[in-house]
């Protein structure tokens, strides 16, 4: 155990009590715990994200409900839901609890992550939630195919039944017929729970210039991803995503109505909109001159409520209102240094979470994470990604 996972462990009774005298007992809420979590040399991505993902309700739900059921194999998903379960059952309502379960899984799992350097929230992110949607569609299919085996074992039953009274003379060779064999429909891939907390739907419109027609794709996404520029908002950001943009030149349109290359204009449009928007903002360019990657400080504000207004024409619900619930802040000046800590608001205030430590916050102070308003390589302790809550 290291030196700053001794500490924290020393720290942990101070750090506790001071965090229920900022939040009152009176003001305490009822069966819900904050826990920091231990650093094992450099997992701070990692502790980021949880945090984050725990406070996203839907999720964390799930993910105990997941607990509850049968016991499985091991994977990422069954050391995701006892660490969440290893929270919320705690008998002290605040302290810290070291996932070292779920980050032995994590880096057997995964090389990227199998090392003690400094990873990406945002990749890390990324692969958490494909990974656990990728376990429960397995489930899925093995639950199907042992239910259509179950079934073939009862229908040969009634078979092997049927065949023995014809050989006794008690059934007509007209008799009923009983098909033994079955076979699975060749269904697409169920959505899960996780894309019916994250995933959402763009549609790319491209239209012609010459015949106006205008075709369309839709692409699924469980984040987005946008570019940051300086002096803006998130909305900014947003609405620079789905600007129109003319295709001409060599970057002419082939259209399949004019069947030869066209001018055309292309845009992206959110056309379903998620239970949780989970927006992450490009915050690291590579830099020619440089030869590496440098963070982009620049100043970013995000509201603490948010409506898009950069949705396709049938989109459902165009006036949903999301609510900031958590929101991956990275300290430093490039990806491959720094820290990362995450600010999560619950039941009405905001908590800020740096590993093993756990704060309360006022909401002003949201504003430290938006970012600088000069130079682009500085230090700074910019919002990464944000996590809007859907109020329906």
């Amino acid at each position: 155990m290291t030196v700053r996972n001794i500490a924290s462990i020393c720290n942990m009774g101070t750090n506790a009590s001071a965090l229920e005298k900022d939040i009152g007992p009176e003001q305490f809420p009822i069966n819900e715990h904050y826990f920091g979590l231990v650093n094992f040399g450099n997992t701070c991505y990692c502790n980021s994200v949880l945090q984050a993902l725990y406070f996203c309700r839907p999720f964390r739900e799930n993910v105990l409900a997941y607990k509850a059921q049968q016991k499985k194999k091991e994977n990422l998903l069954t050391c995701l839901a006892d660490l969440f379960h290893s929270i919320t059952t705690q008998k002290k309502k605040v302290g810290v609890i070291p996932p070292k379960k779920f980050i032995s899984r994590l880096r057997k799992e995964n090389d990227l992550f199998d090392n003690y350097m400094q990873q990406d929230a945002h990749e890390f992110l990324n692969y958490l939630l494909n990974t656990v949607a990728d376990i429960l569609q397995e489930e899925k299919k093995l639950n199907t195919v042992a239910d259509i085996l179950q079934e073939e074992k009862k229908l040969n039953t009634v078979a092997d039944i049927l065949q023995e009274e014809k050989q006794n003379g008690r059934l007509k060779n007209n008799g009923t017929a009983v098909t033994t064999e079955t076979e699975p429909e060749n269904k697409t891939t169920e959505p899960t729970w996780v894309h019916d907390i994250f995933q959402g739907t763009l549609t790319n419109e491209t239209r012609c210039l010459n015949c106006e027609t205008v075709s369309s794709k839709d692409e699924d996404f469980l984040d987005l991803s946008v570019d940051v520029e300086q002096n803006t908002s998130i909305t900014h950001c947003l609405r620079d995503f789905s600007n129109t943009e003319t295709l001409c030149s060599e970057y002419k349109y082939y259209c399949e109505i004019c069947c030869s290359k066209q001018e055309a204009q292309k845009r992206m449009r959110v056309k379903k909109l998620p239970m949780i928007l989970a927006l992450h903002l490009k915050r690291f360019k590579y830099m020619e001159q440089l030869h590496r990657y440098t963070k982009l400080s620049y100043r970013v504000v995000f509201p603490l409520e948010l409506r898009l207004f950069n949705t396709s024409g049938d989109a459902v619900n165009l006036d949903r209102m999301y609510d900031l619930v958590a929101v991956v802040v990275h300290c430093g000046s490039g990806p491959n240094r720094g820290h990362y800590i995450t600010i999560v608001k619950s039941h009405g205030f905001w908590l800020l979470f740096d590993d093993d430590i756990v704060e309360k916050i006022d909401s002003q102070a949201i504003e430290e994470f938006y970012g600088l308003t000069s130079d682009i390589s500085k230090n700074s302790e910019s919002g990464y990604i944000l996590f809007y809550q859907s109020r329906e």
